[in-house]
């Protein structure tokens, strides 16, 4: 839309289903390259991405041409397709339901980027639910326990 002019960063966390630590050293650059190419090809933009072998946190600048939802579709079904076509885990992979979505403004990009970078120290002294249930406290998000990235049980 014309004269239309916005900045909206926002930083996307989600998990595989049940918190698998399945994404491998050995290819997870490959998915990162592959996961922006999906945000960029819906026309955002990438500023970071970085995770763990059960997460994936991702930094973008946010263009409001598409839903947070639709984008957020896109990626994880698409990877999840991506990951299955190429045979990078045994039996089906899968994202968890649901992610976490959290907006910065401008001037805390450098700090945003900084923590995702270094996602690996980080979690040498935080678990993936301790770090998670700290976004949503640090933001105020009203949530239910239930649903914060439980194990599915088969």
């Amino acid at each position: 839309m014309a004269n239309t002019y916005t900045q909206i960063h926002i930083q996307a966390v989600f998990a595989v289903q049940n918190r698998d630590c399945i994404i491998m050293p050995s290819w997870k650059d490959e998915l990162y390259k592959y996961i922006t190419g999906i945000v960029q090809n819906n026309k955002h933009k990438l500023l970071t991405i970085n995770g763990m072998p059960d997460h994936i946190h991702i930094l973008f600048g946010f263009r409001p041409t598409q839903s947070l939802s639709d984008l957020m579709q896109d990626i994880k079904g698409y990877s999840s397709k991506w990951i299955n076509d190429k045979g990078f885990v045994k039996g089906k992979f899968s994202w968890q339901e649901g992610y976490g979505a959290f907006s910065y403004s401008k001037s805390e990009l450098h700090r945003v980027i900084n923590y995702i970078e270094r996602q690996e120290s980080h979690h040498k002294k935080t678990t993936f639910i301790e770090e998670y249930l700290e976004f949503l406290e640090e933001f105020e998000v009203d949530f239910d326990d239930r649903y914060i990235f439980k194990p599915v049980i088969y």
